[in-house]
């Protein structure tokens, strides 16, 4: 699972995710993590801890944010998340993530790294305004991108419209799908509007790739 969304709950219900076997967080912003009380579910279903591996800004944050889970002083009823925290180099060339190769792709969010995913010939990059080179090359023949796009207008942290497709235009992926869309996005206009290999992400999207 990349990142523990706010509607983590509602989402697995609805799509009836029963096992996680991992997590990988992209960032600590609230919109990306504010769903880890949720993994209890799955503590208690698979009766194991749950990795979950991060990059330094991340393993910074969630202590601070979720003290009871990562710096209790007891356990309180009800019981807490059982995860353990691995901190990896999101310079390195791949991370091995219970035995899949997963590639770690940084790009910048304001003044802030967070990180993207690769596996096999598709990429998940959210929450991103800027792409360095050395990413671009790690991002090179894929079948299948998700990009952020929040907006149609500018935005100072995430990529718009224009920014998205000239990243599209520079990577050429086979397929690509917009996520972390806002308001701007009509879904019905925006699928009519865009190139023939951009899409719109939504809730349920099942992917496939090589």
């Amino acid at each position: 699972m990349i990142d523990t969304s706010t509607d983590l709950r509602q989402q697995t219900l609805r799509f009836k995710i029963k096992k996680v076997d991992a997590v990988l967080y992209t960032h600590p912003h609230a919109d990306h993590i504010s769903g880890i009380d949720e993994l209890r579910a799955f503590n208690f279903m698979q009766k194991s801890r749950m990795p979950a591996y991060v990059h330094s800004w991340t393993a910074a944050e969630l202590p601070i944010r979720y003290p009871y889970i990562f710096k209790p002083e007891k356990i309180v009823g009800g019981g807490i998340p059982l995860i353990d925290l691995k901190m990896l180099n999101e310079a390195d060339p791949y991370w091995d993530v219970l035995g899949v190769r997963v590639i770690p792709v940084s790009v910048q969010h304001g003044s802030k790294i967070v990180v993207g995913y690769r596996f096999g010939t598709m990429a998940y990059i959210t929450d991103c305004n800027f792409i360095p080179e050395t990413s671009l090359d790690r991002l090179k023949n894929l079948d299948v991108l998700v990009l952020d796009c929040v907006k149609i207008g500018s935005h100072d942290t995430h990529f718009n419209l224009e920014k998205a497709l000239d990243v599209v235009s520079k990577l050429k992926p086979k397929k690509t799908y917009l996520t972390h869309l806002g308001h701007d996005f009509d879904f019905k206009t925006w699928q009519k509007k865009l190139p023939k290999n951009v899409g719109l992400a939504y809730d349920g999207l099942q992917l496939k790739w090589r």
